[in-house]
């Protein structure tokens, strides 16, 4: 029989997977392919690469704070906040074209990552710091995501086609 703690890592994990099927959904595609993107703009394979890792990191992170006090409130709040703005990107940029509202989100998704750091640091510190990566990549994400929307604004204008 599984202990509490291994159905609790396997929770964790798969809620993360789930969130991560909005990038599988919503797959950047032939049209991506052709936007002018700024030179310093990783490469295609490194986009699978560091979400697969930042999504381990982000169950494991909310898992080990879950271990410590539950589901308190405020931290998993914000934790199910960030989990929902991290899903809404792709939907927004790549499915809908509009990379308007793709900033608007990851700029209030750096928000609620920020404050998921910060409300997981008192409760468990290597928690809180396991969040720190995904931070620095939603940086540079919304520095992409801003970049590319500028390079191509008659490809944003359009929506969704």
């Amino acid at each position: 029989m599984l202990s509490d703690s291994v159905i609790s890592f396997i929770v964790f994990f798969a809620l993360v997977f789930l969130v991560s099927l909005s990038g599988a959904v919503f797959k950047p595609g032939p049209w991506y392919m052709k936007l002018d993107k700024p030179s310093w703009t990783p490469p295609g394979w490194a986009f699978p690469v560091v979400w697969s890792i930042l999504y381990v990191l982000i169950a494991v992170a909310g898992w080990r704070v879950y271990e410590l006090v539950g589901l308190a409130t405020l931290p998993f709040a914000v934790y199910a906040l960030q989990l929902v703005l991290n899903a809404a990107w792709s939907a927004f940029f790549f499915g809908m074209r509009r990379a308007d509202l793709a900033f608007g989100d990851v700029v209030a998704l750096w928000f609620a990552v920020a404050a998921n750091i910060a409300v997981f640091l008192p409760i468990d510190t290597i928690a809180g710091l396991l969040l720190v990566p995904y931070l620095v990549w939603v940086t540079a994400a919304a520095c992409l995501n801003y970049s590319v929307w500028r390079l191509n604004p008659a490809e944003f204008s359009k929506g969704a086609a």
